[in-house]
């Protein structure tokens, strides 16, 4: 699953890639926003860590759990 994250006044956005479910994601992210937590955790799929905090975040963006097809489906 894709996850792009914009953070208030930074013009970049944090994207990343996990393996995931969204139903775990969405309860990451939320429980850290209605605790108030200083940021959240997540994990690529590539083993990297992300530590975002919690006050700049302006959006969230949850892609779908679908894998990408490559090649020619018939």
């Amino acid at each position: 699953m894709d996850i792009r994250i914009g953070i208030t006044n930074s013009p970049r956005e944090i994207n990343l890639s996990t393996d995931s479910k969204i139903d775990e994601v969405k309860k990451i992210i939320g429980d850290a926003l209605s605790a108030k937590d200083p940021f959240f955790e997540l994990s690529d799929d590539k083993g990297n860590i992300f530590l975002v905090p919690t006050e700049g975040v302006a959006y969230v963006e949850l892609g779908n759990e679908e894998s990408r097809r490559v090649g020619f489906v018939a």
